[in-house]
């Protein structure tokens, strides 16, 4: 994916979470997750990507973020 492709994807999920509202946008980050997480082949793909996210937001709670 290029710079411009990532900046495409990032403002279309960042209008749509905008357009679901806060009360909402659990539910869509969860199926948008699902979708792209159902485009791997293996577990083991999907796994490191999960435990990264969640390391990047240890890290934010950590920093009182």
């Amino acid at each position: 994916m290029t710079d411009t492709d990532l900046d495409q994807s990032y403002s279309a999920v960042c209008e749509a979470l905008a357009q679901v509202g806060e009360a909402r946008a659990p539910m869509l980050l969860a199926m948008l997750c699902l979708s792209l997480m159902s485009r791997f082949e293996r577990a083991d793909q999907v796994l490191p990507l999960i435990a990264n996210a969640l390391a990047q937001s240890d890290e934010g709670d950590a920093d009182g973020r």
